[in-house]
């Protein structure tokens, strides 16, 4: 089990390794299995990534993320700019079914809406937005409204996905799914392998919603 100040200097390294966050200003606090991100950095992109960064690292249960964005003056661009962009990217995406969202920026945040049969569809919006120049921040409101199929076909096709991943072991998450609606149980041994297994449950088909009680025990 780390300390809390092995936990900070690990996040911290691995920060620094990430080479897409340059010149970021990020301070690292860690209590408990609880990394907060404070700071400012260039790009959304940047808070993005320096999120991921951190959960990367064993030992981390949660992340609050406090970094700020402020854009430098050679990034800013006006809200229709922006507008401009996003609908471009939306619509050269090949995940990203563009006729059933719509988008609104404001201040150079970056607000989706609309409706998609997939959560990959929903993260894919995201994804084609959240790396454009003058984007300080990104709200995915996009719902699901995916086909209907039986309770008993949800959880059994996320529990052989999670035998199919080496990184996982089944037995030890217990998946409950009723009306589209799956909750995860159970522990693991990293936050990477928590997203792999909400991963999964959010790849079977008819899922709207994933709660991830999952524990994670290093």
């Amino acid at each position: 089990m780390k300390t809390d100040m092995q936990l900070q200097r690990d996040v911290q390294d691995e920060l620094a390794w990430e080479p897409s966050i340059r010149d970021a200003e990020i301070g690292v606090a860690a209590k408990d299995g609880v990394v907060t991100l404070s700071g400012s950095v260039d790009t959304f992109a940047e808070k993005y990534l320096a999120e991921r960064a951190a959960e990367r690292v064993s030992g981390v249960k949660a992340i609050a993320d406090d970094l700020e964005v402020k854009l430098p003056t050679t990034l800013l661009r006006s809200d229709t700019e922006i507008a401009h962009a996003v609908v471009n990217a939306l619509r050269e995406h090949i995940q990203v079914p563009d006729d059933r969202i719509k988008a609104k920026v404001e201040g150079g945040w970056v607000t989706l809406d609309g409706d998609v049969e997939w959560q990959y569809q929903k993260n894919a919006a995201e994804r084609a937005v959240r790396y454009l120049g003058g984007v300080v921040g990104v709200s995915n409101r996009v719902v699901l409204k995916p086909k209907r199929v039986s309770t008993f076909e949800v959880g059994h096709k996320i529990k052989d996905a999670l035998r199919r991943n080496a990184e996982l072991d089944a037995d030890r998450i217990v998946i409950e799914a009723a009306d589209g609606r799956v909750t995860l149980k159970g522990w693991v041994r990293s936050y990477t392998e928590r997203q792999d297994a909400e991963r999964a449950a959010w790849a079977a088909p008819g899922v709207t919603s994933v709660e991830d009680r999952i524990s994670i025990n290093p």
